[in-house]
């Protein structure tokens, strides 16, 4: 059974999400059933699209881009986020989960939000998508990954200061990123025996206890004993070895201690292409690997790869579920 299309949220207006929306549907018009939800004022001028009243009415045969119409307060200000615009950014992210539960959308993707606008426009309480999403999904355990051509990784922790990352690096937690991936890796990816990599927290990955002990009282306990589930884990590994050309060849996806431990190396290699994918949700959810781009947003100099890759890989994962 083929999934239903996939809804994508507009974010940010101010940044360069509508013009990242044009240009994946011109890319993929034919290939990937989706639909906008966002202002069709916003759309740069001259925009070919169609409003819809349900996503059963989205045809990929047709040459204008699907939009299903949230008003928004006021005109879009490339390069300005408007406080008055909060509110709408956050009700479209509300409004493609619900479609996406109920089984209308056969998942979201997400163009970039602000956080700083959205905390002093709608008073956001939460560090970002990911966990925003939990939320409204109901779900305490998710996982973000940043999947791309070359390098698939996880991290441990996500937005949360580097000061506060040991006290929040837990065997429970460890062991729930962990266990969430590999579950991932077979019913989402298609991987039967992933292989994972784990990085240790300190360089070195402590250097047997002189750079701290952080690897071998807390991570390496947690692998030994997936590891005697039956688990491929390997680690806990210096960080500073894991991600080159030969290393890669040995895991399907690296799990990292800490945000920028994951996110220097993927868009290093992989930044026009990463896809960041929210692990553990009751629905799919995908969405380019970059921020709003205050500074070209207007301009039309936007690179739609990450976003183009992002609708793929929706599409994918919600044909391998449906």
């Amino acid at each position: 059974m083929t999934a239903a299309p996939i809804a994508l949220t507009i974010g940010e207006p101010a940044g360069i999400g509508p013009e990242l929306a044009c240009m994946a549907w011109g890319a993929l018009r034919g290939e990937v059933p989706f639909f906008l939800i966002g202002d069709p004022a916003h759309l740069p001028q001259g925009t070919d699209w169609t409003e819809i009243a349900a996503p059963d009415e989205v045809s990929t045969e047709g040459s204008a881009l699907p939009v299903l119409p949230h008003r928004f307060d006021g005109p879009r200000t490339p390069g300005k986020p408007q406080h008055a615009q909060a509110k709408g950014v956050v009700a479209v992210i509300e409004r493609a989960v619900a479609l996406a539960a109920s089984g209308k959308a056969g998942g979201l993707c997400t163009l970039p939000i602000h956080k700083q606008a959205l905390q002093e426009g709608a008073r956001f309480g939460f560090p970002g998508h990911t966990e925003f999403l939990a939320h409204l999904c109901d779900t305490d355990d998710v996982v973000m990954m940043l999947a791309g051509p070359q390098l698939r990784v996880v991290p441990v922790t996500i937005h949360i200061p580097l000061h506060e990352v040991k006290l929040a690096l837990t065997p429970d937690l460890i062991e729930t990123r962990i266990r969430i991936t590999h579950t991932a890796l077979q019913r989402q990816f298609g991987i039967a025996e992933p292989r994972l990599a784990v990085a240790g927290l300190n360089p070195h990955a402590g250097e047997g206890g002189r750079m701290g002990r952080e690897e071998i009282d807390v991570i390496a306990p947690v692998l030994e004993r997936l590891r005697a589930e039956g688990m491929q884990i390997a680690g806990p590994l210096s960080a500073d070895t894991m991600f080159h050309a030969a290393a890669r060849t040995n895991y399907d996806a690296a799990i990292c201690m800490y945000h920028d431990q994951a996110l220097i190396p993927i868009k290093t290699l992989d930044f026009d292409q990463g896809v960041n994918v929210t692990l553990g949700l009751p629905i799919i959810r995908t969405s380019p690997d970059h921020g709003t781009a205050f500074d070209i947003a207007g301009t039309g100099a936007a690179n739609p790869g990450s976003t183009i890759e992002a609708l793929r890989m929706a599409w994918r994962l919600a044909n391998a579920a449906s």
